[in-house]
């Protein structure tokens, strides 16, 4: 039986349990499944708005993120950007447009194939990347201060077992 002083999914799992109670050992997994869900949410929301303080767009910070991380020429095509977000051309479309305005990224044809358009990293984008990086992992820091590092860690570990355990082992 669930804690009633827990959380919102304990809170959910007991109205399961006293409406279908023929349920009750099956609920297990919501147990691990909502509470991710709700963490998705609240920290999506926590990041939304940290980026938003600072100028950008989530998926902005992600372009930026990526790029400079991806190392020198610090430059992608939009389909491996398109790839890693999951999101629709059009959408990587518009966001690149945006970043672009900024002075953020900058399109630039490949020497190699005319057709292809590789998004690369501008001097002001690594400037944004770099300050608002070592700011957003302070930011992480501070969100996970009360739990601490040790259970981190220890979380961690088993996100990267799950996320194994369903096929998402690399980022490429």
């Amino acid at each position: 039986m669930s804690d009633a002083s827990g959380d919102a999914v304990d809170a959910i799992i007991g109205q399961w349990e006293a409406e279908r109670p023929d349920l009750a050992d099956d609920l297990w997994p919501v147990q691990v499944i909502g509470r991710l869900q709700r963490l998705g949410w609240i920290l999506e929301k926590e990041i939304k708005a940290f980026a938003a303080e600072r100028g950008l767009e989530l998926g902005e910070f992600d372009i930026l993120t990526t790029l400079q991380r991806s190392g020198p020429p610090y430059e992608l095509t939009a389909g491996a950007f398109r790839k890693a977000a999951m999101v629709t051309s059009g959408a990587i479309t518009n966001r690149i447009d945006r970043m672009e305005a900024k002075g953020l990224v900058e399109r630039v044809r490949d020497t190699g194939d005319r057709r292809a358009v590789k998004i690369r990293l501008t001097e002001r984008g690594h400037e944004v990347t770099r300050t608002f990086m070592k700011e957003h992992l302070a930011n992480e820091a501070r969100i996970l201060a009360d739990f601490g590092r040790e259970d981190s860690e220890e979380l961690a570990a088993k996100l990267r077992k799950l996320l194994e355990t369903l096929g998402d082992t690399s980022i490429k």
